[in-house]
């Protein structure tokens, strides 16, 4: 049963049996929204980008991006790259999968954001999602919506923290403006 979370609520990554849970993927899926226009309405391609950075007590240590889709480590992998959104129909244009049993021990937090590289704000974007998959069953655990749009570029989504000796995902769902990861290191860091 998945969760729809709200800004700032936290949720363990427990099975419901109790087991730990080991491979999730955060999911992104957008659509650009109908503008009205002088000979009807249009949609303008939007590229939002997924990116997960990993942190070691408050310092970032990688990074995984359109650029960059496999953590050092292998631990964190980017299915690639979608410069249109739409596609998935409701499903997932951009993946971040995390096998969460190979993350170094180091790392005790990796935060999600999403950007829009072309540089539209949120306000063009309608049906965005950042959602939590188990991935060795499919199964959604959470969902968090990017709803109302907003005059800003970009969003830290959420962030999955080590929890004792498991996990815990906290949705962020905090606005920001940038067309990189790189841009938003500032408004990450508070969240730390």
């Amino acid at each position: 049963m998945s969760v729809n979370l709200s800004k700032g609520q936290a949720i363990s990554l427990e099975k419901q049996d109790g087991a730990t849970l080991t491979a999730v993927r955060m999911g992104l899926g957008w659509q650009a929204a109908k503008r009205r226009g002088l000979f009807g309405s249009r949609t303008r391609e939007i590229d939002l980008d997924a990116s997960a950075v990993l942190f070691a007590e408050k310092q970032p240590v990688d990074v995984v991006f359109f650029r960059h889709l496999v953590s050092d480590d292998g631990s964190v992998r980017h299915t690639g790259d979608n410069l249109v959104g739409g596609v998935g129909q409701g499903g997932d244009d951009e993946a971040i999968l995390v096998d969460l049993q190979r993350v170094p021990v180091h790392i005790d937090q990796i935060v999600f954001t999403v950007n829009s590289f072309t540089g539209q704000t949120f306000q063009e974007v309608q049906n965005a999602f950042c959602r939590l998959v188990d991935e060795t069953n499919g199964q959604e655990l959470a969902r968090y919506t990017l709803d109302g749009g907003g005059d800003y570029t970009a969003q830290i989504m959420a962030k999955v923290h080590r929890a004792g000796s498991g996990w815990t995902m906290t949705a962020l769902g905090t606005p920001a403006n940038g067309r990189t990861f790189q841009d938003l290191m500032p408004a990450i860091l508070p969240h730390l």
